[in-house]
């Protein structure tokens, strides 16, 4: 008998492949989309806070007309309370920037003349921490010198008030111009400077009762002009004080 050649068995074929990509992928696909989306929709959220803040401070500030003080941040100003504009500008701003548009309009209501401008030689500026009220150093101190003139009480005594009335915190900030001093007291306007802050800042203190972490004293001398020292115009401009009062919850100088 014959011996017949054993061939091996063939396995069955399986069904034909599907075409296209595996299903896994379509999964995937979604997922990665699906990412790429919740993505999109932050950014979009994130430029619009943004653009509603600037069109709400934009709005403030076309309504009030208050200089810039911060080159990064919109500005609060003054403000006819009576008008269309102040309406919708206060109902498109947060709690905090009330609080500060508040400050600024009282501080115009103690510091306007007659005609309810600010007095000559004062100022106020605003970022989106506080308010600043500027004040000549002729108004507060006798020349070349950290001793209060006599009727220096009448601003001082206002800023009083104000931290009175609002539960904020103060800075007081002393600048000069470029000219040095001639003084034995004071070899130089940085040391001039911190002594005219720290004794506004002392008489206002003991005015108000009000605790030292309120409050902060720094000088500047001549390193943040307001005019190029070009003038003696200018230079008065410069020669000034400063009092921010900003958020509690805000480190500041």
């Amino acid at each position: 008998m014959s011996e017949e050649a054993v061939q091996p068995r063939k396995k069955p074929k399986g069904p034909p492949p599907e075409e296209g990509l595996p299903a896994w992928m379509a999964t995937f696909a979604d997922m990665v989309t699906l990412l790429l989306c919740f993505f999109v929709l932050l950014l979009s959220f994130a430029n619009q806070n943004v653009e509603k803040f600037r069109d709400a401070m934009g709005s403030v500030k076309d309504a009030f007309g208050v200089t810039e003080v911060r080159a990064k941040s919109e500005d609060l100003s003054l403000i006819n309370t009576t008008s269309k504009e102040t309406e919708k500008a206060m109902a498109r701003i947060s709690q905090d920037e009330r609080l500060l548009l508040g400050v600024i309009m009282r501080i115009k209501s103690l510091f306007e003349d007659d005609d309810g401008e600010l007095l000559e030689g004062t100022g106020v500026t605003s970022d989106r921490d506080g308010v600043v009220f500027s004040t000549q150093m002729r108004r507060l101190f006798e020349p070349n010198t950290a001793q209060l003139r006599s009727d220096a009480p009448k601003v001082l005594n206002k800023i009083v008030q104000l931290l009175k009335d609002y539960k904020l915190n103060l800075v007081v900030r002393g600048h000069s111009d470029d000219r040095p001093v001639n003084s034995k007291v004071y070899p130089s306007n940085w040391e001039l400077s911190a002594a005219r802050a720290a004794v506004a800042l002392d008489y206002i203190l003991k005015k108000g009762g009000f605790s030292i972490n309120r409050a902060k004293a720094v000088g500047y001398a001549d390193t943040r002009p307001v005019e190029p020292n070009t003038s003696d115009e200018n230079r008065l401009k410069n020669q000034r004080v400063e009092f921010y009062l900003h958020m509690p919850q805000r480190d500041a100088w």
